[in-house]
């Protein structure tokens, strides 16, 4: 007997056979992404996140794509600058075509932008959103988060500097709204240095390249860094405070107006606190900058940035206590002080920019800049030590030791700028003439008196002389002319599913008056995003990069009776580097979630090498050019959402220096064989109000030796520096979406653990010498582990 339920049975069964025969189906979708005006959008994000598939559109804005037939396929098409939209395909079958127009996010109150713009050169784009509640020892934002990326390195938490692929701090160029800016030059420690010149709550974009980068960066062999000041869409305000320091920002805006305002001021004196030397510590450092931005019209665009920055530092030390060695072998150096050093680093930098928009596509600005920096650093601090065996409480050394400074340093540099930018189709063609005026006044006396157990040092039995005697009295007044021209060439090939790519070459050329030498830099860089997968690119660049001498490059020493004269020396020339890098980069989904991974080897041939020691954070240079060399290493990067919702990032990375110097081959100072760098961001399960942030930083030590010493005799490397930093931050307050009825946007209250594991890493190290010219190197330790609390509100 067949059931009256048999037809219904029939029915459901063919129901699912039919869904399922139409899950199994796949189907084409194509189309043309573009803005608001019809043109076309490239390298847009077509995202359909359910099936884990992603494709970019091409040069002409178009995309195709394989997907799997379901009841509701979600299409999100992003990119960054616009607002994301969301389209649904209900069933689709066969071939699907979508023309989708994407809105400006100026039109927009506040726009959550998913996806992010593919990298087309050597320049990578950085953002400091992404560490604004992290753990922070320094407060300059911008810059600790430079030193967190691959191939780049620093040894000191209190420092700002960083090193990238084995260069010194010197020969990094760091552009403001396409303005060189320039830092205090007689820094010697990283207690000195106050806030950097970037404000981080100004800063709308960060473009940094470790090698290979455009002719428009100038002479210098390492790195460009180009931040772009914000010019906000409406007003803004966010203050916060810490036991480090404070800051306040306002940003102002009309339909042709916009103001943004800066105040920062830092004493990390809670945080010296934690060295070795103890003492008094009174450092003050204050910092205001405004960015001012007027469009009468469309044609034309004036923009004023103006920086004053007042740094103090003043110490009085009182005793020191350090332990250093072996388990088996323990060494125990007591110090009680006498004295004090009281330094001054005073920096005004303006530069005015006006822009004639000639045509839609064609641009040309005119900007004037100055910079003037004074400087002193005076500091007259005698010391009485013992230098102790522990085991057996043998005195290995006493004595006294006097440090006496009298450094003073004017500068002023001033520039004119002719800039020209035009766009022609798939070309993108820029150029600019500079002229400088550069004057540099000059005035130091130090010396170094050592008495060891009653007997000065260097013992001669009848003359009292220094252990080390400096005189410089010294004045440059140059005149220095730049130009560059380059062009970034976007093209295609003719296949159905076209192979994309991105030429970027130019050339440059500069003469400096000062020594009449004119250099000329050919730089090319080619980036190629395959047809067959567009998650894929490759990368190759080339060129010659120069050091352009400037004033610590110029100083050259000759001893007189032990004394050294500093004078500059005017027939130094500019240091050569040959760069030759090749990369990829690859992004991909996992666990639902966008992550990128790169990978870059360059190569580095140098020569026409100016010697030089590091000292903390006090690059000194030998004043001859003697020496060639080279730097070989590879990079590493994983970038990514390891928690959805937060950006994390693993840096690795190999290098190898080696410098030819009288004929015996050295590593170079900063040779850091490996380093290791991770920044890590996570949430509380189920709630985004408690956020933590970790930094962790691990590299290899540097060579170093004693002072005074020739570099041939380096036979030492200080230890890896090893550091975790850990942040916990609580959102009191979201007020984001504007729902509540309140002025404030956000509140955060954080806690940073700086230096989790209490780690005494090494900075730099100060040479005992007994009256048989035995040598001890004693370590000067940085920070130790301390608590920070930290509150930020915006408004």
């Amino acid at each position: 007997m067949v059931s009256k339920n048999f037809p219904r049975y029939i029915l459901l069964l063919l129901c699912f056979v039919s869904s399922q025969i139409a899950f199994g189906q796949s189907f084409t979708l194509q189309g043309k992404v573009a803005d608001k005006d019809g043109n076309p959008i490239e390298l847009a994000s077509v995202m359909v996140v359910s099936q884990g598939k992603l494709s970019m559109t091409n040069l002409k804005g178009e995309f195709s794509m394989q997907l799997q037939s379901e009841d509701s396929v979600k299409i999100r098409f992003s990119m960054v600058g616009y607002k994301t939209k969301t389209r649904v395909l209900h069933w689709p079958k066969g071939k699907q075509t979508l023309l989708v127009q994407l809105s400006d996010d100026s039109q927009l109150q506040e726009v959550v932008v998913e996806g992010k713009a593919k990298q087309h050169g050597t320049t990578e784009e950085l953002d400091v959103k992404k560490t604004k509640q992290g753990p922070s020892a320094t407060g300059n934002a911008v810059e600790e988060l430079v030193q967190t990326q691959a191939g780049v390195s620093t040894h000191s938490e209190l420092s700002s500097q960083y090193n990238v692929r084995g260069g010194t701090f010197d020969e990094n160029s760091v552009y403001i709204n396409n303005v060189e800016v320039f830092r205090p030059f007689l820094v010697r420690s990283g207690q000195q240095e106050g806030l950097s010149v970037i404000n981080p709550d100004m800063v709308d974009g960060i473009g940094f390249s470790t090698g290979g980068f455009e002719a428009k960066y100038g002479d210098k062999m390492s790195s460009a860094l180009d931040i772009t000041y914000k010019r906000p869409k409406k007003t803004e305000a966010s203050v916060s405070a810490s036991l480090l320091g404070a800051s306040a920002y306002l940003g102002l805006a009309t339909k042709k107006f916009t103001w943004t305002n800066g105040v920062r001021y830092k004493t990390n004196r809670y945080l010296l606190g934690s060295l070795q030397t103890e003492g008094e510590y009174r450092p003050s450092f204050l910092d205001y900058q405004t960015y001012l931005s007027w469009q009468p019209n469309k044609r034309w665009q004036i923009d004023f940035i103006g920086n004053i920055s007042d740094n103090h530092y003043n110490f009085k030390p009182e005793d020191r206590e350090t332990n250093f060695g072996t388990l088996q072998n323990v060494k125990k150096f007591k110090v009680y002080f006498d004295g004090q050093e009281k330094d001054l680093f005073r920096t005004f930098f303006g530069s005015l920019a006006i822009t004639r928009h000639l045509t839609p596509r064609t641009d040309i600005s005119l900007l004037a800049s100055a910079f003037t920096t004074r400087e002193q650093e005076r500091y007259d601090i005698q010391g009485q030590y013992w230098l102790t065996q522990t085991e057996t409480s043998e005195n290995l050394g006493v004595g006294t030791y006097m440090q006496h400074s009298r450094d003073y340093l004017n500068a002023n540099v001033k520039s004119l700028k002719l800039m020209m930018q035009h766009r022609a189709g798939k070309h993108k063609i820029e150029g600019a003439l500079t002229y400088k005026l550069e004057k540099i006044t000059e005035n130091s006396a130090e010396y170094e008196y050592r008495d060891s157990a009653g007997y000065n040092i260097p013992h001669t039995g009848k003359d009292l002389k220094m252990i080390y005697a400096l005189r410089a009295r010294n004045e440059l007044n140059a005149k220095r002319f730049e130009t560059y021209l380059q062009d970034t060439w976007n093209f295609q090939t003719r296949d159905s599913i076209p192979t994309l790519f991105t030429l970027n070459y130019g050339v440059r050329f500069s003469h400096w008056s000062f020594n009449g030498e004119s250099l000329v830099s050919p730089r090319a860089a080619l980036t190629i995003t395959p047809g067959w997968n567009r998650n894929l690119s490759f990368r190759i660049a080339g060129g010659l990069y120069y050091q352009a001498p400037f004033y610590k490059e110029l100083r050259d020493t000759s001893l007189i009776n032990g004394i050294t004269y500093a004078t500059l020396n005017q027939k130094i020339k500019a240091q050569r580097s040959i760069h030759a890098i090749a990369s990829m980069s690859y992004r991909f989904q996992m666990l639902g979630r966008p992550f990128k991974f790169t990978a870059e080897a360059y190569y580095k041939a140098m020569s026409r090498l100016i010697p030089y020691s590091v000292d903390n954070v006090k690059v000194t240079y030998y004043g001859d050019q003697n020496a060639t060399g080279h730097t070989a290493g590879l990079d590493l990067k994983l970038f990514g959402e390891f928690v959805p919702g937060a950006d994390s990032w693993l840096t690795l990375s190999f290098m190898n220096t080696r410098m030819k110097l009288n004929g015996k081959t050295i590593p170079l100072p900063t040779d850091q064989r490996y380093a290791l760098n991770l920044y890590f961001t996570d949430y509380f399960p189920g709630t985004t109000r408690w956020r933590m942030s970790l930094k962790l930083a691990y590299a290899d030590g540097l060579p170093f030796s004693a002072p005074h010493k020739e570099l041939e005799a380096n036979p030492f490397r200080a230890p890896a520096y090893k550091r975790a930093d850990i942040g916990m931050s609580y959102r009191l307050l979201d007020n984001s979406d504007g729902s509540r009825n309140t002025i404030f946007k956000n509140i955060w209250l954080g806690i940073d653990c700086l230096n989790l594991f209490g780690i005494n890493n090494v900075n730099s190290y100060y040479w005992v010498t007994d009256i048989a010219g035995q040598q001890y190197a004693v370590p000067n330790y940085l920070t130790g582990r301390q608590i920070n609390g930290r509150v930020t509100i915006d408004f």
